[in-house]
């Protein structure tokens, strides 16, 4: 795509009736049905190879670590292959209604965490691929990761589809309810801990209530001081993070990436802050750095941990530096309208999230890598999709429905995607059987990658085999 897509901007002097009538001609562009009508292109690159171009440039030592998580189930493997569906969703024609896209919108990457008021919110909470790009992207990742966490916890087909087709459904529902909005109400809304009582009231009943009030305890447990708690230890009356390779290892006191630098990455990061946040995090002094594995998909990304500490010894902080690269959707978008990947990752977060991070921000790092940088943590939880039953997933698959439609209303034109969607449930259904499909797709793919693992085209290697020093001299 030669011209990168853009967020709208005649929204401002369109009317409702002319915003609603570009919603629908985009079904001239994308019809609803034709949503279902995905099959793989005929050109359609090996999926292997495509993870295997993505990888360059990653931290080799820890690829192993990566192909042997995605190897755990098919919905591992989607986890990590976000780049092989954008190119799959950019080979189809689309709407055209562009949004900020997560770009990595499956159902793992939704969770609850803290605002910066401290109120518990559920929100998407992952933005490596974040970028503008054709709403119906989100929503198809979404629905497919549906089917595929059903399929992974035994459940029917049937409810597999049902939980897809709820999810879609949501979507809609909610795009009206936005469409309905002024756009300050839109910018205001959230899905508090409150909602989420509700929401598992009307699910559950009082066992609903009494589950997610265990759910919000938990999570206001895993608060700044927890992540110090887990993370570090005393070490002759100095607090340093646990060395426990490849997973968290302590970088040597004596490292040069842990003096000089690291405070010019410290104000680097300041610079990236708002006014306030940039006064309050001058405050603190860093402690200890270290280098720590993440995620499925993002392992061989170089993510480092920083102790900073305020007036007293108890008044800690642990911040995270997460690697930041191209969006996996660039290829197929354009490039992002920022140069430095990491002010992408934060752009989008605060353009999609109703409460971001207070601590968002972004460096250059060591060897003109770029990172983002947020709090650790900080009340952050997600669901342990295999313990919920069918019923609570199709809840869940609701919940996050509405929330993905919130984040899209927040950046894109939510009266003419809404007039694309309209009242039927066309959207829905085709929809659903694209993420059946696709989840059909999903499988054969896996079983190709389980077949280069077997032949040795791809290494996998279980996490005990790195050591400190091996994962210190690659990173």
């Amino acid at each position: 795509m030669s011209e990168p897509l853009s967020l709208p901007t005649e929204v401002r002097t369109a009317t409702y009736s002319e915003r609603i009538d570009a919603g629908v001609a985009a079904r001239q562009r994308r019809p609803r049905t034709a949503l279902a009508d995905w099959t793989p292109a005929a050109d359609r690159k090996d999926p292997v190879t495509l993870l295997a171009e993505q990888e360059v440039g990653r931290v080799a030592e820890l690829l192993p670590v990566r192909h042997e998580r995605m190897s755990a189930s098919a919905f591992a493997f989607y986890r990590g292959a976000a780049a092989i569906m954008a190119a799959d969703l950019g080979s189809m024609p689309n709407t055209g209604l562009v949004v900020q896209l997560c770009g990595d919108a499956h159902v793992a990457n939704f969770g609850l965490f803290a605002g910066q008021d401290r109120s518990v919110v559920f929100d998407v909470n992952d933005f490596d691929e974040t970028n503008p790009g054709p709403f119906e992207w989100d929503v198809l990742r979404l629905a497919a990761s549906f089917t595929l966490a059903a399929q992974d916890n035994g459940y029917t087909s049937e409810e597999a589809a049902l939980m897809a087709k709820t999810a879609a459904r949501a979507y809609r529902q909610s795009m009206a309810q936005f469409a309905s909005m002024g756009d300050l109400a839109i910018w205001y809304d959230r899905i508090s801990s409150a909602e989420l009582t509700n929401w598992a009231q009307l699910a559950g009943g009082d066992k609903g209530i009494k589950s997610v009030s265990r759910i919000i305890d938990k999570a206001r447990t895993r608060d700044s001081w927890s992540a110090v708690s887990k993370l570090t230890e005393v070490v002759d009356g100095k607090r340093r993070f646990l060395d426990q390779p490849p997973l968290l290892v302590s970088l040597p006191a004596d490292d040069p990436q842990s003096d000089g630098q690291m405070h010019e990455l410290m104000r680097q990061y300041r610079d990236s802050l708002q006014d306030d946040r940039r006064e309050l995090i001058r405050r603190y002094s860093m402690v200890d750095l270290g280098h720590k594995v993440v995620g499925v998909g993002s392992v061989g990304l170089r993510a480092w941990v920083v102790l900073l500490q305020g007036r007293d010894p108890d008044d800690l902080l642990v911040l995270q530096g997460k690697e930041a690269v191209h969006s996996v959707l660039e290829p197929y978008t354009g490039a992002s309208q920022f140069d430095h990947m990491g002010q992408r990752v934060v752009n989008g977060q605060r353009l999609m999230q109703a409460a971001s991070d207070a601590f968002l921000g972004w460096i250059t790092g060591f060897r003109g890598r770029e990172y983002y940088v947020r709090q650790l943590r900080d009340m952050k939880w997600s669901p342990d999709l295999a313990k919920l039953p069918p019923a609570v997933m199709v809840g869940y698959a609701e919940l996050c429905g509405r929330t993905l439609a919130h984040g899209h209303a927040r950046s894109g034109d939510a009266v003419a995607i809404a007039g694309y969607l309209a009242t039927s449930e066309k959207f829905d259904e085709s929809v659903s059987v694209f993420a059946t499909k696709y989840t059909a797709r999903v499988q054969a793919d896996y079983h190709e990658y389980l077949a280069a693992i077997s032949d040795g085209r791809v290494s996998v290697a279980a996490e005990s085999s790195l050591t400190k020093e091996m994962i210190i001299r690659a990173t």
